[in-house]
């Protein structure tokens, strides 16, 4: 318990230095989000879902008082007067506490902080406070009570692998199945189904587009690679020390702290950018389980060095396409839409602090993230491109279809 608590304070007290950006209370409680999947070490998987969930719960409780666009899931109903405030503080915190308990006390932080400053009295916080209270809550538990049956929890027939050449095998050390395999029929977010975007699929084993991206991934994403770079090893460690969620929330709260912008406003952008990575996420495991491909550490002890070793451990699911690759290039397409491409922000990473990369594009984050997940020896060349192509449909997507402006004016 201390040391839940002691996260807590940590970072509290970053929201509250002296030179740290602040745009309001929705991006306070997104970072608040961020560092409970940080603490709780939830998988990138799991954590897209928790971050649509929160941040769905947010934009529907901001603009479902004095409503501005259309609602996600849950119509305005707030009683009149609530404030906007409490109402994301609460949503946030009722989704959290149901989604991630054991950091239950970082978030009970994270309330008092929110209430101390809307308040004089958190103990009387007055009518209108404690109307957004009851409207937050009502609103995250109607999202939580949809997504109850969502998929995430089906239980799913035994995995038997394939035999012919191409076909995925459990990966070293730990050979077990694939994991995760449940998302690949998950209930969309957004999408009309897990395989709206169709992909060509991975080439032909027979094919020179094969044999040149493999001969790629063997000679720079060997452990003991002699043409891989150091800063290249360090881009390819950097990228998998941090969850796609987790890293690209922290790029949106940046950017919307830095750009002037309405409670509602950021509340949009982070349902979004959370949509996007469930839904790429989702949609790439329906990829992944459609093709079922074998991945380098496989084909290349297969066909030429059964002593090859990739630079980092390989996950423990099929290979084609580059999940990293397609839920980076999702939340890039969202904030692109609100930035445009031509955007600088940096990229931090919780598993190497101190280290960062950053960026003049979205597309050339995309992009190093893609090559990054070649040097690490997970994937194909063919299979990271894809994958960014199928995330950046599912962001625009997303852009285009969601939450739009009832007006003009006024947003």
């Amino acid at each position: 318990m201390k040391a839940k608590v002691a996260i807590a304070l940590v970072v509290l007290a970053a929201l509250a230095a002296p030179g740290f950006a602040r745009a309001d209370t929705v991006t306070d409680w997104n970072r608040t989000m961020v560092a409970g999947l940080e603490a709780a070490h939830i998988a990138p998987q799991p954590s897209s879902r928790i971050g649509a969930i929160v941040q769905t719960s947010v934009f529907d409780a901001v603009n479902g008082i004095g409503r501005r666009y259309v609602s996600y899931r849950v119509e305005p109903a707030a009683a009149r007067g609530a404030s906007r405030t409490a109402a994301a503080a609460n949503a946030a915190y009722t989704a959290l506490v149901a989604l991630i308990p054991t950091e239950q006390p970082l978030f009970d932080q994270q309330l008092a902080a929110t209430m101390a400053e809307i308040s004089d009295n958190p103990s009387e916080p007055g009518q209108s406070v404690r109307r957004g209270l009851d409207w937050g809550k009502t609103v995250a538990t109607a999202i939580l009570a949809w997504r109850a049956n969502d998929g995430l929890t089906a239980v799913l027939p035994p995995y038997v692998p394939g035999t012919a050449p191409g076909d995925w095998q459990p990966t070293p050390p730990l050979f077990g199945p694939p994991l995760f395999r449940q998302f690949a029929t998950m209930t969309p977010w957004a999408l009309t189904s897990p395989s709206q975007f169709p992909l060509p699929g991975p080439p032909s084993l027979t094919s020179a587009h094969w044999t040149n991206d493999l001969a790629e991934v063997q000679a720079v994403g060997s452990i003991g690679s002699t043409v891989r770079t150091p800063w290249q090893t360090e881009t390819a460690i950097f990228w998998q020390s941090d969850t796609p969620a987790a890293a690209w929330n922290r790029v949106a709260d940046d950017l919307a702290d830095s750009h002037e912008a309405t409670l509602t406003q950021n509340a949009r952008l982070l349902a979004l950018t959370n949509i996007a990575l469930a839904d790429a996420i989702i949609a790439n495991f329906n990829a992944k389980n459609t093709y079922n491909f074998w991945r380098p550490v496989t084909a290349i002890r297969a066909t030429s060095d059964p002593t090859w070793t990739p630079l980092l451990v390989t996950p423990s699911f099929q290979e084609y396409p580059s999940a990293h690759a397609t839920v980076s290039a999702a939340p890039a397409a969202v904030l692109s839409a609100f930035y445009g491409n031509d955007t600088s922000f940096t990229v931090t990473a919780a598993g190497l602090p101190g280290i960062e990369r950053s960026f003049t594009t979205f597309s050339s984050a995309v992009q190093q993230v893609e090559d990054a997940r070649v040097w690490a020896g997970f994937h194909y060349r063919f299979s990271v491109e894809d994958g960014a192509v199928l995330g950046t449909e599912i962001g625009d997507y997303v852009s285009e279809t969601l939450l739009r402006p009832l007006h003009r004016r006024g947003i």
